[in-house]
């Protein structure tokens, strides 16, 4: 082998999106010295999930996602959910904003710009949880701003792309909160790579697979394939992130910690309507959320979103979604039988038989026609021309599924952080709010694998430079999330959507 064949790093990140990108600036924030590389398969960073026609770009922040505040037995309505989503999207806009300070990005508005966020429902059953939750919410100061209406002409004033046509008899009602955004997560990514390759003893590598995990002393010892030349390497690393999207489960399989077990994949695709017409895109300014169908589930909430991508302005109708054994958007239809262990196919089996019902909606929504899909969006928008819209194929999302006592395994939706009890190795696996929280999430893995450094006053100053405030102090602290937030709307431009 050649000299450079066998390195030595300090960290080793596998996927170049939004959750690696995020994670390798923040170490070198925290300690410029640190040695590490990032390893891509695909040609380039945010290929997959962090691509911005692959997800709705909605920075989730709690404020329209009706499935955040769900109704108890006895009527009332749980806004913790809604509270910590939002708490830590406003931690990630405060290291958005730093960079943005410090001068390491160019303008915000490449990646975020306010939008409103709104609620809407049809029917006295959905005005009537949304009143309540509108109650609830607006106690607490993170929510203080948000409005409420039944006025029809309030409402085409909000939404005035869909109020024409309307049953003028039907009971329907939004909530509004102005300060919402919209998220280019792909050209978030790659400003954050780009920041990355400028640093020393930082990398960024594209074409390569790994091939093989394995323990190494207090490390781990990496195999990577170059995909282009077919050169094998090996890296010895200290502390592995198998930031891989739908890809981390198999990796995290590999690696053989016995915090993996037990855990399967559930893939779902997704699809969008997606409308490029300026004489339509300009009547709707805002992501408008609205109650998932009876029996189907969280991921399946429909919503009509503003999307603004290299400055320009289309409109997102879904999603809809589908089944297929793929674990990424570019992936093999293997990955998901691959992907099955003795340590999961009782969880992986028990899902299968408790989701009867979801398996029913996912092949329901794969085989709909156009005209189905867009009598969909008809509810949203009464006056739909088929002309205007095309068919978007989003990313692929791999849902949880782990072991329970009760039930012998669950399907989870959300994000979870799996670790090696030594703090040698993590992986990242789920889906939304992923994104937008991926600020809260990487805190959490520097607590938990990087604790005694953490600790030191080098990182703990830096955090607390970077983070003037935390979830805790957000949730509980009016005074201080305001001025936090005001700060950080400051600096990434966003005041103006106060008044718009």
């Amino acid at each position: 082998m050649a000299q450079n064949d066998n390195e030595t790093l300090d960290v080793v990140l596998v996927g170049a999106g939004i959750m690696s990108a995020t994670l390798a600036v923040l170490l070198k924030e925290l300690d410029p010295a640190i040695k590490l590389e990032v390893l891509e398969m695909m040609e380039s960073g945010a290929v997959e999930s962090s691509n911005p026609w692959n997800n709705a770009g909605t920075g989730h922040a709690g404020l329209c996602e009706l499935n955040y505040t769900p109704e108890s037995a006895d009527g009332s309505i749980d806004i913790k959910k809604s509270v910590t989503i939002n708490t830590q999207f406003e931690e990630s806009k405060q290291f958005w904003a730093y960079l943005v300070e410090k001068g390491r990005f160019g303008t915000p508005k490449s990646f975020i710009n306010p939008i409103p966020h709104l609620s809407f429902v049809r029917g006295q059953k959905g005005i009537d949880f949304l009143k309540k939750r509108f109650d609830a919410l607006t106690v607490h100061h993170a929510f203080a701003d948000m409005e409420y209406t039944e006025d029809r002409a309030t409402l085409a004033q909000w939404m005035p792309l869909m109020m024409p046509g309307r049953d003028p008899n039907e009971p329907i009602a939004a909530t509004r909160v102005m300060a919402g955004t919209d998220v280019n997560f792909g050209n978030l990514t790659q400003s954050l790579l780009a920041h990355l390759g400028q640093q020393n003893d930082a990398k960024v590598t594209c074409k390569q697979k790994v091939i093989g995990l394995k323990r190494s002393g207090k490390g781990w010892l990496v195999s990577v394939k170059d995909l282009q030349t077919g050169h094998l390497r090996e890296i010895q690393a200290k502390f592995v992130f198998l930031g891989a999207g739908g890809a981390a489960l198999p990796l995290l399989q590999m690696s053989g910690i016995p915090e993996g077990k037990g855990f399967g994949g559930f893939p779902v695709s997704g699809q969008w309507l997606r409308c490029d017409n300026q004489d339509v895109v300009k009547q709707h300014h805002s992501k408008v959320y609205s109650q998932a169908a009876v029996g189907s589930p969280p991921m399946s909430v429909p919503h009509l979103d503003t999307r603004v991508v290299d400055g320009k302005t289309s409109l997102l109708f879904g999603p809809y979604a589908g089944f297929t054994t793929k674990f990424l958007k570019r992936g093999s239809f293997l990955d998901l039988p691959l992907s099955i262990r003795f340590n999961n196919i009782g969880p992986m089996l028990a899902v299968a038989r408790d989701n009867f019902d979801l398996t029913r909606y996912l092949v329901k929504e794969v085989l709909q026609s156009e005209d189905q899909r867009l009598e969909t969006l008809r509810g949203f928008y009464p006056e739909v021309k088929a002309e205007d819209w095309r068919l978007e194929i989003a990313g692929q999302r791999v849902q949880i599924i782990k072991k329970d006592a009760k039930k012998g395994g669950i399907l989870q939706f959300g994000t979870e952080l799996v670790a090696a009890e030594d703090g040698s190795i993590a992986a990242l696996l789920g889906a939304s709010p992923g994104a937008s929280v991926t600020v809260s999430i990487m805190l959490d893995l520097i607590n938990r694998c990087f604790a005694e450094q953490a600790k030191s006053e080098q990182w703990s100053s830096k955090l607390n430079e970077i983070f003037p405030a935390l979830g805790a102090v957000l949730a509980n602290d009016a005074e201080r999330y305001r001025e936090v937030q005001a700060r950080c709307d400051a600096l990434l431009q966003l005041q103006q959507s106060a008044n718009a």
